[in-house]
């Protein structure tokens, strides 16, 4: 009875044995060394998972590889260095172009003389204030910061007057930022005046003076 039962174990325990090689090794530790019998241990990676020699390198190759690289995106169009869309009215070149910005700009001065009433009195102002500054004794540098400080008072009401219309453009609605974008052109305008006013004041000035010490003294 002894060795019936001692042969019957054994047998089971083969058996069992043999159900616990044939079975996948599921409960194998990622880390473990599951090499097989006659591969070389190179091949194995360091998860614990073999595989062919050929493929040992395929996740390194891919990344170095030079053909492997990442395309870039394309910009978007809020990006600052995304081209700008094409426009239809920029196509003109050399002569046809300066055509073209001649007429726009004889345009934008009608209207800003029939639209613009603060302009028209500047435009009053610089006929009155630019002969006066050709046919005023000075020497050529005076004559020409007398002349220009009266065209840019036009220059800077023209940049505010276009500033005014593109803000209109946008909403007629009374809003902060928009009152605020106007408020700074009518100050820049303010500015130009100013300067104007104190260049005739330091150049014609003195030559006023001395006109009418000349003539009160006569």
């Amino acid at each position: 009875m002894r060795t019936r039962n001692s042969t019957a174990a054994r047998a089971s325990n083969g058996a069992l044995r043999a159900v616990d090689a044939g079975a996948d090794p599921v409960g194998v530790e990622p880390f473990d060394d599951v090499s097989e019998h006659g591969t070389p241990d190179h091949v194995h990676h360091a998860n614990g998972f073999h595989g062919v020699s050929g493929m040992s390198g395929v996740s390194g190759a891919s990344l170095e590889s030079p053909g492997n690289e990442p395309h870039n995106e394309p910009l978007s169009p809020d990006d600052p260095l995304a081209p700008l869309p094409f426009n239809p009215y920029k196509g003109n070149r050399g002569v046809t172009r300066a055509w073209h910005a001649m007429k726009n700009s004889l345009a934008g001065f009608r209207v800003a003389i029939r639209e613009e009433s603060a302009f028209r009195q500047e435009l009053t102002l610089a006929a009155i204030l630019i002969p006066c500054g050709v046919l005023v004794p000075v020497d050529p540098v005076s004559r020409v910061l007398l002349l220009g400080s009266v065209l840019l008072v036009l220059i800077v009401e023209l940049l505010n007057s276009s500033l005014e219309a593109a803000i209109d453009r946008i909403s007629l609605e009374r809003h902060e930022l928009s009152r605020r974008a106007k408020d700074l052109g009518s100050a820049a305008v303010m500015v130009a005046l100013g300067m104007c006013l104190m260049t005739w004041g330091l150049i014609v000035g003195p030559l006023v003076v001395r006109w009418v010490k000349a003539w009160l003294g006569a």
